[in-house]
């Protein structure tokens, strides 16, 4: 049988997952100025944040 996962361990998990979804994967188009090529630039970045890290 398998062991059963304690309280708070589940709390624990609870907690986590809640501030995991407080942050968001941005991908970003950024062109090269030698060939002209698009290349992808990509970061994990908090919700309030996202404007931000577009704008610069």
């Amino acid at each position: 049988m398998a062991k059963a996962a304690s309280k708070n361990a589940k709390i624990k998990d609870a907690k986590a997952s809640a501030e995991a979804k407080n942050w968001t994967k941005v991908i970003r188009a950024v062109r090269s100025p030698k060939t002209g090529a698009y290349t992808f630039k990509e970061a994990i970045v908090h919700k309030d944040k996202v404007k931000e890290y577009l704008a610069n």
